[in-house]
């Protein structure tokens, strides 16, 4: 485990890599592949707007932001997350335990709830990085993201990073490792 005493950050490099601190376990997922392929670390202007919507139901309030969606598909609710339908989000469409359940299995934090007025948006547990086969990073625990401005509702308990250097979300994944069908083992 990491040290309590500092906080475990990642900090995005100028067009290039990450570069992770005081994580207990540090893993180079870096290939160099960054300085060949054109890669660069803004933001496309075209990309997600960068906008949250609060979907009211009668139990519970589904506050979604685009611009922070991977594209993981695990809100597949479909009564309650209806792509192609406006509003995206029928908040009445389940139960409300169905609807929070969901909502928990979100890895990008594009999703939360609230309930009486109280949001709840992080899930706890140690700091971590993951990596999702053929995506992105995958970071929880609250993991500090140095010179990265957070979009609206976006939360630290767990975010979605580009590894395909497609994202047009950037520094978070946008599902665009779909679109380009990144595939992490090309070159080997």
């Amino acid at each position: 485990m990491a040290s309590a005493d500092k906080k475990q950050t990642i900090k995005h490099l100028p067009n290039g890599p990450y570069l992770c601190s005081n994580l207990s376990v540090l893993v180079s997922y870096a290939d160099g592949t960054h300085k060949t392929n054109g890669f660069t670390g803004d933001k496309d202007p075209d990309g997600v707007p960068d906008k949250r919507e609060n979907f009211e139901g009668d139990k519970v309030v589904v506050h979604d932001n685009r611009g922070l969606c991977a594209h993981a598909g695990r809100c597949t609710l479909e009564t309650v997350f209806r792509p192609g339908k406006e509003p995206f989000v029928d908040a009445n469409g389940a139960s409300a335990d169905q609807i929070i359940e969901t909502i928990k299995q979100c890895p990008s934090g594009a999703l939360s709830y609230s309930i009486d007025g109280v949001e709840h948006a992080e899930r706890g547990g140690d700091p971590q990085i993951g990596v999702a086969p053929n995506g992105p990073y995958i970071c929880s625990g609250g993991v500090k993201l140095e010179d990265v401005e957070l979009p609206e509702g976006a939360t630290l308990d767990h975010v979605a990073l580009c590894r395909c250097g497609a994202s047009t979300n950037k520094h978070f994944c946008s599902g665009a490792h779909w679109d380009v069908q990144f595939d992490e083992n090309a070159g080997d």
